[in-house]
């Protein structure tokens, strides 16, 4: 098995002491190393979200549609069910009622 002696022993325990010093030091720079991306990344990030949402000139705006776009049928569902459930889309995916087209609604 060996000689375990007290220089073998101080050696192996200053072996594990040097890797846990390490490993803390590992875990104190992470963050900090996160942070620094982070600051320099942001304004690339900003400037690709302003392209993004900003419109281009040759792109034209649609205008909402005014009135009614049409019919709804509906297959098995009263008109009330019906208005709770375009209700219920339009505030879900947060689209005006007025810009959704519903072509048909059926009970499943």
């Amino acid at each position: 098995m060996g000689n375990l002696t007290a220089s073998s022993f101080l050696v192996a325990l200053s072996g594990m002491v040097i890797v846990f010093i390490m490993l803390s030091v590992l875990c104190a720079m992470i963050p900090i190393i996160s942070k620094v991306v982070l600051a320099v990344q942001k304004p690339v990030i900003n400037n690709r979200v302003a392209e993004t949402t900003r419109p281009k000139p040759s792109e034209t705006v649609n205008p909402a549609p005014t009135g009614v776009a049409g019919e709804v049928s509906l297959i098995d569902v009263d008109e009330k069910t019906a208005a709770c459930i375009m209700a219920i889309v339009s505030h879900e995916t947060g689209i005006p009622l007025s810009e959704l087209i519903f072509k048909s609604i059926k009970a499943i």
